[in-house]
């Protein structure tokens, strides 16, 4: 009998290699489908973790991410787009995966058991006192995984632990414990599937709700973006335009005005005497936008623009 749900069969697999290609699909779609519905019952847990990321974050701490195989290329997707979707430093993100460079090009087994990698990874990211290292593993048993929690926690950094087996190792050691219970994958222990998309999303939610911890989210607006192309360029000209209800072309002055950067020229928009002045005044608010508005005189509550409201940075 499999010890772990990760390795159990799953109770549609007998035969499946004989069934018809659109029951062998129909099958794996409603298996990813079951193992999403897991991350629903980790929200309280998922919530813990954003909050303990976000103080790392905001007292100038690094967030570090450490797995192997599957659950390493979910935590890479995670971390990769921090800098982009919230602004936050690439040098305040490290990526802790078992292979290292060479697992982007093989990710082969054999690292996933190397805890002196492991820990030499901690030790060359210098995670310590301040950061916040999560472990993600899908077995949550994985040594790689393990040593770079226990190591990370023995230095001084905050530890979150994400796995899909209740009561695994992972968890014994982490400040906060994230249980993706999910079924059985329908080819057996092939986590790649149920288990790493589950993962996926709860990291996609940790990490989006300390952005909005950090400031970095305004009603549905990614307001702290790093807008390095012309999509994203194009984006904050249109984020800046539905705040602060200008035209698009003052949002482009706006913008070339705050050097690009969305918070300072909504800001501007509002009132605020320059650049500078907005950026004084977003450091008082912690870098959160609403509370800014209203230290200009604006009441942002007045305004929604999904139900058409007149802007309230328009009213005077």
């Amino acid at each position: 009998m499999a010890e772990t749900r990760t390795e159990a069969l799953h109770q549609n697999a007998e035969g499946l290699d004989v069934q018809a290609p659109e029951a062998i699909l129909a099958f794996l779609a409603n298996a990813q489908i079951e193992a999403s519905k897991a991350v629903h019952g980790a929200i309280p847990a998922i919530a813990a973790a954003a909050e303990l990321i976000a103080k790392q974050l905001r007292s100038g701490g690094k967030l570090a991410y450490a797995a192997a195989g599957s659950s390493g290329l979910m935590a890479l997707a995670d971390a990769l787009e921090l800098p982009g979707t919230f602004g936050i430093a690439r040098d305040r993100i490290a990526i802790l995966i078992a292979g290292g460079d060479d697992a982007f090009r093989t990710l082969a087994g054999g690292p996933e058991d190397d805890v002196e990698e492991a820990s030499a990874a901690v030790a060359a990211a210098d995670i310590g006192k301040g950061d916040c290292l999560i472990a993600i593993s899908a077995s949550g048993s994985t040594p790689y995984a393990v040593q770079a929690l226990q190591d990370a926690r023995r230095r001084g950094a905050a530890t979150i632990a994400i796995a899909n087996n209740r009561g695994a190792a992972l968890f014994s050691q982490a400040d906060v414990a994230i249980l993706l219970e999910t079924p059985p994958e329908l080819i057996a222990g092939s986590t790649r599937m149920g288990a790493g998309t589950a993962q996926k999303i709860a990291l996609n939610m940790l990490s989006t709700l300390a952005a909005v911890h950090l400031g970095h989210v305004h009603d549905g607006y990614m307001v702290n973006l790093t807008a390095d192309n012309i999509k994203l360029r194009d984006r904050a000209v249109r984020m800046v335009a539905a705040i602060s209800g200008k035209s698009r072309d003052d949002a482009i002055r706006l913008l070339e005005e705050s050097d690009g950067v969305v918070k300072t020229a909504i800001l501007l928009a509002a009132g605020a005497a320059n650049a500078d002045a907005a950026e004084k005044i977003l450091e008082g608010t912690g870098q959160k936008l609403r509370p800014a508005l209203s230290a200009l005189g604006h009441d942002p509550e007045k305004w929604n623009p999904l139900f058409g409201r007149d802007h309230a940075l328009t009213k005077k």
